[in-house]
């Protein structure tokens, strides 16, 4: 059965004069898979952030249903060198909001982790460093995590962006799976064979272009209205897109650092991932964003 989970009235999100989001009134349902496309600087991320409960609207308000608890996985894991953690205490961070931090783990807790890590292929690596493994393996382990924990929706930045090809199938199988299994998916990608295989797409350009299934969304029309002379229409079917990616702008940057974790509409606690730190955290759309996340 079909509910609204999240209910966007006429968000608004600016950083000073820099407007970077406008959503109108927006619902999105569970359960349900939902593909965040635009440019970069489009508002992709800010509206995951505005989700996930990291980001304040300027104006207007965002409606939850009761107390929905949100998983969020974001781009680039480079973890720091005087933190380091095994894979398997990264993956079991997914289970502090409902185990607690001081309490030992239960044997549903360690099922949990074991499914999960299972799921996405990292079992084999639990012993490893973290900071050991390569960026697909990185990127898996980070949804593992998440999926170990107890959520409702599940919120991804660019998930398969610049990861190897069993990774990015092995992703994208969990994500139709977690959609079958009755959540909410939200991810932004600028991919279009991803983007087709969600439920429904929103087209982003500081607001929403179009929304509506692949079919009616992704079309020569909405596309060159968001991205510009950067499509180019192949057999009427195929677009192929011309831009840079989001990861070459962020590369080597230590100011970008990475947030996965799970948090709650009704406590807002967060999980920091391996290495993180205080300090403020830039949006991944380059949206002159500034703010301090409050870190476990």
């Amino acid at each position: 059965m079909r509910r609204t989970l999240f209910h966007l009235h006429d968000v608004r999100v600016s950083f000073g004069p820099c407007h970077v989001l406008e959503t109108g009134d927006l619902k999105l349902d569970g359960p349900s898979s939902v593909a965040l496309m635009g440019p970069n600087g489009s508002g992709k991320t800010t509206l995951l952030r505005v989700l996930s409960g990291l980001q304040r609207p300027t104006s207007g308000r965002l409606e939850s249903a009761g107390d929905v608890r949100v998983g969020f996985v974001c781009q680039h894991h480079q973890p720091h060198p005087f933190m380091p953690m095994t894979v398997q205490e990264v993956l079991t961070i997914g289970r502090y909001r409902s185990s607690g931090l001081l309490r030992r783990f239960r044997r549903s807790d360690k099922e949990a982790v074991r499914v999960a890590a299972e799921r996405l292929d990292v079992a084999h690596l639990r012993h490893k460093s973290f900071g050991e493994l390569s960026g697909g393996q990185r990127q898996r382990v980070m949804v593992a995590m998440v999926l170990a924990s107890d959520y409702d929706c599940l919120l991804l930045d660019e998930p398969i962006t610049g990861l190897d090809l069993p990774s990015q199938t092995t992703i994208l199988e969990v994500i139709e799976a977690e959609r079958a299994a009755g959540h909410l998916v939200v991810m932004s990608t600028h991919h279009l064979q991803e983007a087709r295989r969600c439920d429904r797409v929103l087209l982003l350009k500081g607001m929403v272009l179009a929304d509506g299934p692949p079919g009616e969304v992704l079309t020569d029309a909405h596309l060159t209205a968001a991205f510009g002379g950067a499509v180019v229409a192949h057999d009427g079917t195929e677009h192929e897109f011309i831009m840079e990616s989001a990861h070459a702008h962020e590369a080597g940057d230590p100011s970008h650092g990475p947030y996965v974790g799970v948090v709650s509409h009704a406590r807002h606690s967060q999980l920091a991932p391996p290495g993180s730190h205080h300090g403020h955290h830039h949006d991944h759309d380059h949206e002159a964003e500034h703010q301090h996340a409050r870190r476990l």
